[in-house]
Parts: structure tokens; C-alpha cells; sequence
């Protein structure tokens, strides 16, 4: 059995567009994107997002998917693979993951407890606000939904590429985006009257789309290109170790460049298909304050409200709602635990079981210790970007906005200074295929994207243009 066979890779060019897409397609798109929308003009932001995802993006993503295909290692050995005094950046790319997915299966723990309150019609008689801090300050009942989703996220990574991810991916995505088209369909049909004003879902349509320049200045211009690009960052799943994981199980005969479009094109609908999902529906009830909620608090405490303001239907609506959020945090995790997961496998040279075991019981400690965040040892601490932080906020500062950005910074200084480009480029062209965005490509990566992802560390962690 050659090293390809043992460590799996997928059956062609649908099973890894929809896993890579699975990835990018996580709970960021969202609770984040359609907020980021709103503050951030509507169609002017979609407009700087789009131009970001073509070329800082497109850079990014190339990357890291041709590195994986390149040296047929995960994130952790693939560095060190191009350049041994590289070594050190697999470890800060391997680092990511590890914190980033007990806290991520907390989340998508509680993504399963409201799923079933909707289905039981638990939070009727309640407040969204108090269901929500009732639920996760329980010493019990969350660490119970997370050990359930965080074992359900283990299977499917223990049972390996393609009889696990790949087979996943392919019947969940397409659901998905069904789910996320009918209800943002759905959200365009509703009003709602409040005191002597109505609103309609196409009055949040046109918030959604219409550029909204009024105010513009240089100052709030460079907010929407750091808040786009910040949010596309994160949403295709670079820095983290993914790509490069999912690149190493991708055939030598796939093209690479239809590959990266098709995820970049996935991965940009289904964005926008959330803020179509979310941005009219919040308006109607709750009107322009309502679109200033982002992350957990949009979840589980606005759209909760907005569900229970529509009456009959809102728990139908509740239900489809989370079943589609739940699909989006379990591929996503899938990814995540899979980047740790290869990365053991190549590193330690374990079997797929042992690595999975190992990064599950990790995972699982480091949950119990954002569980009890919340109870427990409850505490806030104010962080260099002036927010206020417990456990999981820590965690997500310091994997999302520290650790991301520096290991995306020293990846365009290794591939644009040391190794170069073409390294990168004869990957794409191995089968004879063109590379028509070369010269975009190596200037982005040498040059244009080592400086943007400079300022955009700079920003994420000080907030220095409020």
C-alpha cells in the first residue's frame, strides 16, 4: 500500500470542490457576513468583498491547496517540505485548528440544543435573551450538546476521506444551499407593522443590495475594505491548516485552477445567499437596530426573536433555520478537525484511528474548559482591540486574529521571497493547463497581499480605525 493510499484522498473533482466548499461555508458567512453587509453600505461592501475574493482570495486559496498537492502532507510537515528553515510555520498553521475547534463544537453543541427547543417548542413563554444566558451559564446541559456533536464530528473524520468527508460533504451541501435559498426566499415575502410603520422584506432587500455612500469618507472606506477582507479571510478557510490538508488529498490529475474558482464561486453565493437569508428578516421585525447584532448573539437571541414575532410558521421556519446552521458548523468542524488530524498522521506517522482518538480527546478537554466559561469560572478580561472577552472569546482572538494573519503574512513571504511563485504556479500547470491570472497572482502574493494582511493584524488587534 503506497503513502497516497494510506492517507486517502478524494475521488475526484466534485468530492473535493464540496468538501473545500463545506469548509469555507461555516457559521462566519453566517452570523458575520450579513452584519458586516449592513454596517458596511449594503452593496458597497458586496462590491469590495467580490473584488477581494478575485484576487487577495484567489492568491490565498491557491496557495494553500497547491502547497497540500505539491508535498502530499498536511499543514504540519508541509512547510518544512518546501524549505526546512520553514519548518516553524506547519507548527503556527497546525496550532490554529487545535484551538479553534473545541470552542467551534461548543458552538455547534448549542446549534443542536436550539434545533431541538424549535422542534419541542421549548422556547414558547420564554425571552430569546433569557433562554440563551439560561442555557449556556448550565453546568451540565451544555457540555452534553458539545460532547454529542464533537463524538458525531469525530466519526465522520475517523471513518477518512472519502467514505467519511467526501461522502458527507456531497449529500449536506447540496441540502444546505436549498435550505438557505428557501428561506431567504421565504424572507423577502414577509412585512410586518410596528406602531404606524410597515416594513417589508424587499425594504431589506434594497439594504442589502443598494450601495449606501452616504457619509463616505477615506476613513469608513478603508473599514469596509478591512471588514471585507478580514471576513473573507476567514470565510475560505485559509491560515488554518484546511486547504493545505484537503490540497494534499487532491489527485495529481485534478485541474487546480477550476478547482479554486468553483470554490471561490461557492464559497461567495453562499455568503450572499445568507445575508438574503437574514438581513430582510431581521429588518421586518425588527427594524434597522436589529441588523447591528453579529455572532452568537444573531443566532440564538435575535433570530430566535424574529422567529417567535412571526407566529405559527416561525417555528417551521426555526427549525429549517438551525438544520441549515447545523449543516454549515458540521462540515465546517469536519475541516477543522481533519487539518489536526492529517497534520498527526504525517508528523507522528499514526493510523487515521489513532490520530482521530487523540485529536478528539484534546478537543474534548479544551471544550470542557470553554463549557465552563460560562459557569464555572466565569470571568471578562478586556483585550488589545478593547473588546470584553471570556474563554471562548480568547480563544477566538488569539486563533482568528492573531495566529491567522501572521501565518497567512510569513506564508507570501515564504512563497513569494524564498521559494517563489512559480513554485506554485508549475503546480497548477503540472497537467498541461494554462494559469491565466499569473502575473495577478505573483504580485499579489509578493507583494499586495503581505502588506494588506500587515495592516489587517494591525486592525484586528488594536482597532485602530473606529
Amino acid at each position: 500500500m503506497n503513502e497516497n493510499q494510506k492517507r486517502g484522498s478524494f475521488s475526484g473533482t466534485l468530492g473535493f470542490v464540496l468538501a473545500a466548499a463545506g469548509s469555507a461555508v461555516g457559521l462566519g458567512n453566517i452570523w458575520r457576513f450579513p452584519y458586516l453587509a449592513a454596517k458596511n453600505g449594503g452593496g458597497l461592501f458586496l462590491l469590495v468583498y467580490i473584488i477581494l475574493a478575485l484576487t487577495f482570495g484567489f492568491a490565498l486559496l491557491s496557495t494553500e491547496i497547491a502547497i497540500g498537492r505539491k508535498t502530499n502532507q498536511g499543514p504540519l510537515t508541509a512547510y518544512g517540505k518546501l524549505n526546512s528553515k520553514w519548518s516553524f510555520l506547519g507548527l503556527f498553521s497546525s496550532v490554529v485548528p487545535i484551538i479553534i475547534l473545541p470552542y467551534y463544537c461548543v458552538i455547534g453543541g448549542w446549534i443542536v440544543k436550539y434545533m431541538i427547543a424549535f422542534l419541542n417548542e421549548d422556547m414558547l413563554g420564554t425571552t430569546a435573551d433569557g433562554y440563551f444566558g439560561g442555557f449556556i451559564t448550565s453546568p451540565v446541559f451544555p457540555i452534553v450538546f458539545f460532547v454529542i456533536f464533537l463524538f458525531f464530528i469525530a466519526l465522520v473524520v475517523y471513518k477518512g476521506v472519502n467514505s467519511g468527508i467526501e461522502r458527507l460533504s456531497t449529500i449536506l451541501m447540496p441540502i444546505l444551499v436549498v435550505l438557505m435559498i428557501g428561506i431567504g426566499v421565504f424572507s423577502l415575502f414577509q412585512n410586518h407593522t410596528d406602531g404606524s410603520v410597515t416594513r417589508t422584506g424587499l425594504d431589506g432587500l434594497k439594504i442589502y443590495l443598494i450601495p449606501n455612500f452616504e457619509g463616505l469618507t477615506f476613513k469608513k472606506l478603508l473599514t469596509v475594505i478591512f471588514d471585507a477582507m478580514g471576513q473573507l479571510f476567514f470565510s475560505i478557510s485559509v491560515a488554518m491548516g484546511i486547504m493545505v490538508a484537503y490540497g494534499s488529498y487532491v489527485p495529481k490529475k485534478t485541474n487546480l485552477l477550476k478547482s479554486v474558482n468553483q470554490i471561490e464561486i461557492f464559497d461567495t453565493v453562499v455568503a450572499m445567499l445568507a445575508g438574503l437569508m437574514i438581513i430582510p428578516t431581521v429588518f421586518v421585525f425588527q427594524g434597522q437596530e436589529g441588523l447591528s447584532a453579529a455572532g452568537p448573539s444573531l443566532l440564538f437571541v435575535s433570530m430566535p426573536k424574529v422567529f417567535n414575532a412571526m407566529g405559527g410558521i416561525g417555528s417551521l421556519i426555526g427549525i429549517a433555520f438551525f438544520l441549515m446552521v447545523l449543516f454549515a458548523a458540521i462540515t465546517s468542524s469536519v475541516s477543522i478537525m481533519e487539518a489536526i488530524v492529517a497534520s498527526f498522521m504525517d508528523k507522528f506517522k499514526m493510523t487515521r484511528q489513532k490520530a482521530t482518538v487523540v485529536v478528539t480527546v484534546i478537543a474534548l478537554v479544551l471544550g470542557l474548559i470553554v463549557c465552563g466559561g460560562y459557569s464555572f469560572y466565569y470571568f471578562e478580561l478586556t483585550l488589545p482591540n478593547g473588546s470584553i472577552a471570556q474563554v471562548l472569546d480568547i480563544f477566538d482572538y488569539i486563533s482568528n486574529y492573531v495566529l491567522m494573519p501572521i501565518t497567512a503574512i510569513l506564508t507570501c513571504i515564504l512563497v513569494g521571497w524564498v521559494i517563489k511563485p512559480q513554485a506554485i504556479i508549475d503546480e497548477f500547470t503540472a497537467n498541461g493547463e494554462k494559469f491565466p491570472r499569473r502575473g495577478l497572482y505573483i504580485v499579489m502574493v509578493k507583494f499586495v497581499a503581505p502588506v494588506m494582511l500587515v495592516f489587517l493584524l494591525l486592525q484586528q488587534m488594536f482597532n485602530f480605525i473606529k
